[in-house]
């Protein structure tokens, strides 16, 4: 198993952490939080087997957040110390002075016990910058290689992200956790270039909460799929058309988790649900008057927001609260039933604890309420993709994301993917191009007849969900089956001009 970072542990935490909420304390904060955060990222990517660019970066600094006298304040700074650490709960006090008289609500905190001394590390297995760089590019390179020489592939691109974030929180409460997470996003694009145009056809796997084994065959066999990858694209140029009408739909996971994050991941925010976030990306047609009777979508739509799954992007131990990670439920049965919350949104709801959604991206932001895994539950005796597959008469079967579009109150979407196939008499028939599918959210949602058993299910995601003004970026994933949809609407995104 992978333990703490130990040049991360020997930094001052909590002599720093102390002098800053004994000094909050002193000046009568009613709450005082202290993170600690190092990021170390690497970012590399590859034009036709040659590095491109290459960039590495690490951020250290210290953040304060009281509430005092019913309004918040922050103060951030790089210097880890404990006349430094006194001062910004100073300036953070002085904050909250000045933004009281322009707070229209007492900020009020839901209760949450108290972890002394928590540890927790993500689930990887080698931490990717414990490799050698010659490694790591030799066999990014060598996988594009491969794609450059096969039949029919004109140039490849391929990027390497990956990420060390180590965190030291306490509070007022009693709470000191040290946490440290790991994410890797590979990627491989092929490229096509001829009498048909231009085509692309890109990698299916998703970023992960995995190490550097996350490359060499633990989770995902990019060798196999990078073989496959010429023969796809090849098809793919060569298809016909889409004819643009009303169809049935076997969406892959691998399509199905971004549908996920834009119409249920960001509609489900309750700041968004009560209009408090509108700057960035809009709010939410599910607002807090639905909850309990939204008719979301169909009786097997069962969807949980969790900070627990193994490899989640979101996944944590304890948020940037203090509160424990957990699973909870946000869809049951097709019907609203939770959003998702921090400390702050919990109290003013009359809960009794938030569900553990609070983050911020670096220590020189304030934390808000940012998305878990939201994912879609499988049915626990439920078909494969082929025998959905095999319900359907004219249909077509939807993988891998690429493009999407959805209004800023996450109701009227479309979306495009990697590759489409025609279904025929419930058997797959050949590669379709220039398709979208186009819906609102609760229309889509409700025309989900069937989703698969376990079997079919996969944890999809991304690096770089934004939020927030200042934008803040914050990884999540999200897992779910294939699932069959009836009569959605299929753009042609040429002679409609939907991509």
């Amino acid at each position: 198993m992978p333990e703490l970072d130990q040049t991360f542990i020997a930094l001052p935490l909590r002599s720093v952490a102390d002098a800053a909420l004994t000094r909050a304390r002193e000046l009568g904060a009613d709450h005082a939080d202290v993170r600690i955060e190092r990021i170390k990222q690497s970012y590399r990517s590859y034009r036709d087997s040659k590095i491109e660019t290459a960039v590495d970066d690490e951020t250290l600094g210290i953040a304060v957040r009281v509430v005092h006298q019913g309004a918040w304040g922050f103060a951030a700074g790089i210097v880890l110390g404990p006349d430094a650490a006194r001062g910004l709960a100073e300036q953070a006090i002085r904050t909250a002075e000045v933004s009281r008289p322009l707070s229209t609500e007492r900020v009020e905190l839901a209760p949450e016990g108290g972890y002394p001394d928590a540890t927790w590390v993500s689930s990887y297995q080698l931490n990717p910058f414990e490799v050698a760089d010659p490694e790591k590019d030799g066999r990014m390179i060598e996988l594009s290689d491969r794609l450059l020489a096969a039949d029919g592939v004109n140039h490849s691109q391929a990027l390497l992200w990956y990420v060390q974030e180590n965190k030291f929180y306490a509070d007022l409460n009693g709470t000191t956790t040290t946490q440290q997470r790991v994410r890797v996003q590979p990627e491989f694009t092929a490229i096509s270039v001829g009498d048909h145009g231009f085509a692309s056809m890109r990698t299916l796997a998703a970023p992960a909460g995995r190490g550097w084994e996350y490359l060499t065959g633990t989770g995902w066999d990019f060798d196999t799929e990078v073989a496959e990858l010429p023969e796809l694209l090849a098809a793919h140029a060569k298809a016909p058309s889409v004819e643009a009408g009303r169809y049935d739909l076997v969406i892959d996971p691998t399509n199905l988790f971004l549908t996920i994050h834009e119409s249920i991941g960001h509609a489900t925010e309750l700041d968004r649900a009560l209009g408090y976030e509108a700057a960035y990306a809009g709010t939410s047609f599910a607002t807090v008057d639905q909850l309990g009777s939204l008719h979301y979508g169909s009786e097997v739509m069962n969807v949980t927001g969790d900070r627990e799954v193994d490899h989640g992007l979101a996944t944590i131990g304890y948020d940037d609260e203090g509160v424990a990670g957990q699973t909870f439920p946000i869809i049951t049965d097709g019907t609203l039933v939770g959003y998702q919350l921090n400390r702050q949104m919990a109290a003013a709801r009359g809960l009794d604890r938030s569900n553990g959604c609070s983050y911020a991206d670096s220590p020189g932001h304030i934390p808000m309420q940012r998305m878990p895994n939201v994912s879609l539950q499988p049915s626990p005796n439920g078909p494969s993709t082929d025998e959905l597959i095999g319900r359907v008469d004219h249909g077509i079967y939807v993988v891998g994301d690429k493009s999407w579009s959805i209004d800023m109150q996450r109701y009227n979407f479309q979306f495009t993917g990697q590759r489409f196939y025609a279904i025929e008499g419930g058997k797959i028939s050949h590669q379709l191009r220039d398709v979208a599918y186009q819906a609102t959210t609760t229309d889509f949602w409700r025309s989900m007849e069937a989703v698969g058993g376990p079997q079919t299910y996969y944890l999809g995601g991304a690096f770089n969900c934004g939020k927030g003004q200042p934008g803040q970026s914050a990884p999540v994933s999200h897992g779910c089956p294939s699932a069959l949809f009836r009569q959605v609407n299929i753009l042609n995104t040429v002679t409609e001009g939907g991509q």
